[in-house]
């Protein structure tokens, strides 16, 4: 099969537009073309949302070294934000989803009546705190603007960073700031959504920043006053519905995204910045 993958450009509106670029299928197609098989192996094509960077260069990656070998298409829908891949899940215009990571999707499910299931971690998009005025959490001031997501996940993974190091005290599990039960500098917080915070940097004296916004918005290591560890519990997971948790497609498409042939270009590509599953 020729491999191939379409890219299609998707905003948070209220309404999610697909243009297809090739010979598209729904997804009730590729469910039967995985079914129906032509005896060659071919398992026909899975649509995968997900963000530009670093989870779009990874699936385009095996889309474009793995995939058809592995009898495969690989049909790329991209996002601009973390609202609109779950729904678009949810509503069975994707078969999967490669952005977040297992709390984010239970966050989703609870607050939404999802079913949204994972397959499997697949990579950590390390984040960091950025800042333009500061080379040290060490060297932050008293009174300190400090810019942080304001989804529960993110949120609560900057502020237990802060706390890790002995800046501020949170609750066990934090996701708000009503959350923080010490904060001895007297830091400001400012909640921004995740999408913009890479913008927010020059205007704070550091922001939380994941690693799919820094990227494109240039931030470089050296701006990052502190980098998330490789022990961090928020791997990126390759999600799916509940109804196709067992559709072939699913888990060929797993086993492409953990290979070791993906995990040596995770680590060629953004040098300890992306870490792949072990």
């Amino acid at each position: 099969m020729k491999n191939s993958i379409r890219i299609v450009a998707a905003v948070a509106t209220a309404a999610l537009s697909l243009t297809a670029l090739a010979a598209c299928s729904t997804a009730s197609d590729s469910s039967s073309d995985a079914g129906s098989g032509s005896g060659s192996g071919d398992l026909g094509t899975i649509k995968v949302g997900a963000l530009a960077t670093p989870a779009g260069d990874i699936l385009k990656f095996v889309s474009d070294n793995l995939a058809a070998d592995a009898g495969l298409t690989i049909e790329f829908t991209e996002f601009t934000d973390y609202n609109t891949p779950n729904t678009a899940l949810s509503d069975g215009s994707i078969d999967a989803n490669l952005f977040q990571n297992s709390t984010f999707l239970d966050t989703y499910n609870e607050q939404a009546g999802g079913t949204l299931v994972s397959a499997g971690e697949v990579y950590l998009p390390s984040a960091a705190f950025y800042s333009d005025k500061v080379t040290s959490l060490d060297d932050l001031k008293d009174g300190a603007k400090i810019a942080i997501p304001n989804d529960p996940t993110n949120e609560g993974r900057a502020l237990k960073i802060l706390a890790s190091e002995g800046l501020i005290e949170v609750a066990d599990e934090p996701t708000v700031l009503a959350d923080i039960t010490e904060n001895p500098h007297d830091y400001e917080f400012v909640e921004i959504e995740n999408a913009t915070l890479a913008q927010a940097v020059a205007d704070v004296d550091t922001a939380f920043v994941t690693i799919s916004f820094a990227l494109p918005a240039g931030l470089t290591a050296k701006q990052a006053i502190l980098i998330e560890g490789s022990d961090s519990p928020y791997f990126n997971v390759l999600a799916t519905s509940d109804e196709l948790k067992d559709d072939p497609r699913v888990a060929k498409l797993y086993e492409l995204l953990t290979s070791q042939e993906t995990k040596d270009y995770i680590d060629e590509t953004w040098g300890g910045l992306v870490v792949p599953v072990s």
